[in-house]
């Protein structure tokens, strides 16, 4: 019995953690205690445990946030994830000839957990670990067209829509359009709205543990639709195979 309970209390306590990321990284108890459906005695003694390990902390104003201590959990699990994507990424560079990238949800953003470059001087210059919106990258496209509109709404009630070239999506009825557009077609194009001059194809994950999506991308000159045509296919197969390590591991 003493060990059902304990059990109980960890599963509780991850929970926990789940709810506060899915509420935008912070909360109050009452909130808490209403998507947890538990006793706000409970919350709290959990809530407690938590913050004095440094996996949850209390602000000023009384809401609960993530703790510091699982941003290093997070890097080395993005890390292992990324080493296990490797060999997909370097499949795709050598059949395709362009940059690949694994990137994950990180919070509201989205962050490049793993890369193999293209063998071109000129290639796309995102760099492993750098965090960046939603809206304007493939990935990020990829990743939230797995959402449904509601949690789209919530994200960007929270970041906005900050132009990053003059191709961004600034509006919220383009941006639900255009993830609509993905999910009919399967992949997602981000052209030329994080980075002028070029283009982006994109897939989420299947499977993956966390939001995910691969990605290729170069200059517009090379990735144009008859890259399109070879690349997608091969994309497509590699976030499947991708999607099955994840699960296996």
């Amino acid at each position: 019995m003493a060990e059902a309970e304990g059990v109980k209390s960890v599963a509780r306590v991850f929970d926990l953690l789940e709810l506060i990321a899915d509420a935008g990284g912070d909360v109050t108890l009452s909130e808490l205690s209403t998507m947890a459906e538990l006793p706000l005695p409970t919350i709290h003694r959990l809530l407690r445990t938590l913050v004095s390990l440094g996996y949850a902390r209390q602000l000023a104003n009384r809401r609960y946030a993530l703790g510091p201590r699982l941003v290093r959990l997070g890097e080395v699990a993005n890390r292992q994830f990324g080493q296990l994507a490797r060999p997909q990424l370097k499949g795709l560079v050598e059949r395709l000839g362009e940059t690949a990238n694994l990137a994950t949800l990180d919070g509201d953003r989205v962050i490049y957990v793993s890369q193999a470059p293209s063998p071109h001087a000129m290639r796309m210059f995102t760099e492993v670990g750098r965090r960046s919106y939603l809206h304007s990258t493939g990935v990020g496209k990829a990743i939230l067209a797995e959402l449904d509109d509601e949690q789209v709404r919530e994200i960007v009630g929270r970041t906005g829509l900050p132009a990053e070239t003059e191709h961004s999506i600034t509006t919220l009825e383009a941006l639900l359009a255009d993830l609509a557009e993905i999910r009919a077609r399967g992949y997602a194009i981000d052209d030329g709205e994080q980075e002028i001059g070029v283009r982006c194809y994109a897939m989420a994950v299947p499977g993956a543990p966390v939001p995910t999506a691969v990605s290729v991308s170069g200059p517009i000159a090379r990735v144009d639709e008859d890259f399109a045509a070879r690349a997608i296919p091969v994309l497509r197969e590699a976030v499947r195979e991708i999607g099955a390590l994840a699960a296996a591991a």
